[in-house]
């Protein structure tokens, strides 16, 4: 008789930390809720769940009736609860002390909720380094779930990928199942007889088990998938194949893990499932990358040569992309000063530990670094956690150091209402302007870059054929229409204070004075300073009478294009929102008010000057398909110099609103 196959089903559930909470409610109304409904019928079906800590509390103070099903589902053994990262941080990119927290945060919410105390972690995007087995191990954690690609990429064969294997590093131990791509393509866009079917034929085929563990937001939020998985039936359809299968048993990972032994030691390379490898990749190379794994499919090779097609890795984001690598070495340098202290106040971990959510870090089929509100919130917990350091043990006011390992020395300037960043790379730009008071970053802004599925946007949208769903790896969709012009990549960082002189960018400022915000070039001596809430910008202008200087501004507005975004002109007068253009032929004063943000920011300069101002966007992919997304307000402030020797002044005070 044929031996059953045990199904180790696992499903992964996270928001991102600042999500809108309409977009969380949504997910629960379309997926978490009909999905923990559905199973909770059948208690014959055993399988593992993961909900992020702060997800996890948000639907528990909302949702507490839904949540109790989960709880129930738990206490008569169906389910096995998950741990991680509390805050749903990639391991292995944050501090060691971090890590350990993170997941002693986490497992103790669970214990005291559930009355079971975790013992299998989930990986975020199933990221792996070695590095991460230490805090894993100390925090009781016996087993993970990693791709079944980490595995090839040993020589292992997917026959033998039906177990778990063990790791160790300096001697601490830690078993590791590995997920199987097969299944994460197959669940939920197959039919449930077919996935029935292929389960079957691994228990013919002498398979123990058939492990899976992917995003629970497959089963009725990416597009389709909602009718698909509920109103058409297929979730009940595939639990009830399961259950009537004879060749088919589920389980949870914690009782096979205790039936079974390993399947011996294994070291897997730094990796992550097969897509990030790509996504991690900067043009060119991803576009080569990509050519390179499809002519290989196309010619029959594709899983023989599959163990040796490698990307890049997930921490070559934070090279990819400078806006990311600037939140990242922000963040890991207050975990520094926060660890430092000889108490820790539990509110200032909590701040760090949001900063360490992982999404806005990166970006591949969703939004991620692309949006500016997840961008935001880990902005909101730097400089909430920085202001709460500052008050706690007080930083000289001026600093000057490489943060971000870019060969640059950036200077930190601040009081206690703001702080300037200026990096010495030539154009003496502003990369931050904090204000505390408003716990915002008016820089976290985002350049335009070359992204290679760019390339795919003069396709035609393309439909799924035959049965089943397709899945959104698998379709071309447009949100929003795109255009030629829209994906020029930019040429310079998209920073505050960009100085051009007759409309060419002045890029050869030298640091004048170390200790202090001073900068020169042949003709421009450019400074900063700080009073209270106002940056002053000087700019010391010789022999360039009659020329046209200017200086770019690019601010970032919560608001973006929506209603709550405006420009006030002096006389109080609005001339339109922050997504319309603006040109003002000569001004002097200007204020942006933005109700998100609950402040604004207010510019004033000496004199009068041609001020102009457009929305900045990016062309990304999502789910929905391609999508532009407003990232700043672009001002440019222009001035034709009246006299060889002239001073021009620009003044930003940033503002809370009264009301």
């Amino acid at each position: 008789m044929t031996q059953a196959v045990t199904l180790l089903l696992g499903v992964h559930a996270h928001q991102p930390v600042g999500n809108f909470p309409e977009v969380m409610a949504d997910a629960h109304l379309r997926c978490y809720k009909p999905f923990l409904e559905t199973l909770h019928a059948y208690p014959d079906f055993r399988f593992a769940a993961h909900f992020s800590g702060w997800l996890l509390d948000w639907l528990r103070e909302r949702y507490p009736a839904d949540m109790a099903l989960l709880a129930a589902m738990v206490a008569r053994g169906q389910v096995e609860m998950f741990s991680s990262g509390d805050t749903e941080p990639v391991l292995a990119a944050i501090p060691q002390r971090d890590r350990v927290g993170q997941l002693r945060t986490l497992n103790e919410k669970l214990t005291a909720w559930t009355g079971v105390r975790p013992t299998g972690a989930w990986l975020t995007e199933r990221v792996w380094g070695s590095s991460v087995v230490p805090a894993l191990a100390a925090t009781g954690m016996t087993y993970v779930t990693v791709d079944d690609y980490h595995f090839l990429c040993t020589g292992k064969r997917s026959g033998e990928l039906d177990g778990f294997y063990s790791t160790e590093e300096g001697g601490m131990r830690l078993d590791l199942f590995p997920i199987s791509e097969a299944l994460r393509y197959r669940l939920p866009f197959s039919p449930a007889h077919e996935v029935i079917g292929y389960l079957e034929d691994l228990a013919d085929q002498g398979q123990a088990a058939a492990i899976y563990f992917d995003d629970i937001e497959k089963f009725g939020i990416w597009p389709e998938t909602y009718d698909w998985v509920y109103n058409r039936g297929w979730l009940k359809a595939l639990i009830e194949g399961v259950l009537a299968s004879p060749k088919i048993r589920t389980a949870t990972y914690a009782d096979f893990h205790a039936a079974q032994a390993t399947r011996g030691i294994v070291y897997l390379p730094t990796t992550s499932y097969s897509e990030m490898n790509e996504w991690t990749l900067p043009m060119p190379a991803a576009g080569i990358y990509a050519n390179f794994v499809a002519g290989e499919k196309a010619a029959g090779r594709g899983e023989l040569h599959r163990p040796f097609m490698r990307g890049g890795i997930w921490r070559n984001f934070m090279s990819r992309y400078p806006e990311a690598n600037w939140m990242h070495k922000r963040m890991q340098a207050l975990s520094s000063r926060l660890a430092a202290l000889p108490v820790v106040p539990p509110e200032l971990t909590a701040d760090l530990y949001r900063a360490q959510a992982n999404d806005a870090y990166w970006h591949g089929l969703f939004g991620g670094l692309y949006l500016p509100h997840l961008r935001r919130a880990v902005w909101n917990n730097i400089v909430a956690l920085e202001a709460k350091l500052d008050a706690l043990q007080p930083r000289p006011a001026s600093v000057a150091v490489d943060l971000d390992f870019d060969g640059k020395i950036e200077t930190f300037v601040h009081n206690d209402r703001l702080q300037l960043v200026v990096r010495d790379d030539g154009l003496a730009a502003a990369h931050e302007l904090t204000s505390y008071a408003l716990s915002h970053n008016f820089g976290d802004t985002l350049r335009r870059y070359h992204e290679h599925y760019h390339d795919r946007i003069g396709s035609v949208p393309s439909e799924h054929l035959g049965e089943g769903i397709a899945s959104a790896h698998d379709v071309i969709r447009f949100k929003h229409p795109v255009a030629a012009e829209d994906i020029v990549p930019d040429a310079l960082p998209r920073a505050l204070f960009l100085d051009q002189l007759d409309g060419v960018a002045v890029d050869d400022y030298a640091l004048a004075t170390p200790d202090a915000l001073r900068f020169a070039r042949p003709g421009v001596i450019k400074s900063y300073a700080l009073n209270d809430a106002t940056a002053t910008i000087n700019w010391l202008l010789t022999g360039l009478a009659g020329r046209r200087f200017a200086t770019r501004l690019n601010l970032a507005m919560p608001s973006c294009d929506g209603f709550l975004g405006r420009y006030v002109l002096a006389d109080g007068s609005i001339p339109g929102g922050f997504g319309s253009p603006l040109d003002l032929p000569v001004a002097s004063t200007l204020t942006l008010e933005d109700g998100v943000l609950g402040g604004g920011i207010h510019l004033l300069a000496s004199i009068p000057a041609e001020i102009r101002g457009r929305p900045q966007q990016t062309v990304s992919q999502s789910e929905a398909g391609f999508e532009k997304i407003m990232q700043s307000v672009e001002l440019s402030v222009t001035w034709t110099v009246p006299d060889d020797r002239f001073t021009l002044q620009l003044q930003l005070t940033t503002q809370q609103s009264t009301s």
